[in-house]
């Protein structure tokens, strides 16, 4: 296949690399240092230092050029690896390139809601392009480890089967395994919003409330996922797979995950602003917290955790106060939904 990925960051560097090993991949981004690095030493020093990527790599700094390098192949992809607020415009940059008939089947990596709209990915898309188009290519994965080829199992949905077909091809092989899945509001609620749980559970862990309480809170966590995603259209069955319970696990427990680190360094009390300078990396939970928040007043979908992060983040309440508020709500019966 010929694909190219726009967006040099860790994830899209780590999946064009990983692409490389078997297909024709160009990967486009806008610091020319990077992209020199990356053809001249293999390595992005500033997403993925020390890491040894794919000899077969191949960058291009000219947009347009990059496109073209899949743009009316017979067997090609586009893949956008962009964080969620440069999906727009990157969309629009494509539909200057050709109209959509054109264009190769597309699959994207960003993972949240667009801030100003609340637009998951999939919804963008197809305001967008004025139809719906293209998959999401989702699940549990550091991009840190999918870029040294260690194991790896991610979902591709889409509710087009071309278009999930054309992204298990260009993505099943060596260690990584991917598997199909035609519910993409299920995939992208649950890749959204595990973001603004693992914020929580490096609260909890930070403050040192055991194990027993990170147990509760991603347990909890998922079931105001799925009060979200049943809401917004999805099948609650597809949170128990790996755009859910797997992705919600990795990010809430893994040491590489900025949203967790946000929760641990919110719990020894540093500012927000001192905490996204330091990471220096996007942390979606950070800018999803409110939008999900919005949604789930406007779907009057009650999500008690979130409404806690969102708080400690930007209303000002402590992290203390914030547990405090969590273990004062009134006895309920379980619901997994």
């Amino acid at each position: 296949m010929n694909i190219t990925v726009f967006g040099a960051g860790a994830w899209g560097t780590a999946v064009a690399a990983h692409m490389s090993f078997v297909h024709n991949v160009v990967l486009w981004g806008r610091d020319n240092a990077v992209l020199q690095s990356i053809a001249s030493q293999h390595e992005n020093p500033r997403y993925l230092a020390g890491i040894r990527l794919s000899r077969a790599l191949k960058v291009q700094a000219d947009f347009s050029l990059a496109a073209r390098h899949a743009l009316g192949k017979v067997d090609a992809l586009w893949v956008l690896g962009t964080p969620m607020g440069a999906l727009r415009q990157t969309l629009l940059q494509l539909l200057e390139m050709a109209p959509i008939e054109q264009w190769p089947p597309l699959l994207w990596l960003c993972k949240g809601f667009e801030v100003g709209t609340g637009l998951m990915p999939h919804q963008v898309v197809e305001e967008v392009l004025g139809k719906p188009y293209g998959g999401a290519l989702t699940g549990p994965s550091f991009a840190a480890e999918v870029a040294r080829g260690l194991p790896c199992a991610l979902t591709a949905a889409s509710a087009d089967e071309s278009t999930r077909m054309a992204m298990v091809r260009a993505a099943h092989h060596a260690a990584l395994r991917v598997y199909e899945l035609d519910d993409i509001v299920g995939a992208e609620v649950g890749g959204a919003v595990k973001n603004i749980m693992a914020v929580a559970t490096g609260i909890c862990d930070g403050m040192q409330l055991g194990l027993n309480a990170r147990a509760a809170l991603i347990t909890r966590g998922m079931a105001e996922i799925k009060r979200l995603a049943v809401a917004l259209g999805a099948q609650a069955e597809t949170l128990n797979g790996l755009s859910g319970f797997g992705d919600l696990i990795l990010t809430c427990t893994g040491d590489l995950s900025r949203n967790r680190r946000v929760g641990l360094m919110l719990a020894k009390g540093k500012t927000l602003d001192g905490i996204l300078t330091e990471l220096g990396q996007v942390a979606e939970g950070v800018k999803c917290a409110p939008v999900v928040m919005q949604l789930a007043a406007r779907l009057g979908v009650d999500m008690p955790i979130t409404a806690a992060v969102n708080a400690v983040l930007f209303d000002g309440l402590s992290p203390g106060e914030g547990v405090m508020r969590l273990l004062s709500r009134e006895a309920k019966s379980e619901d997994a939904v």
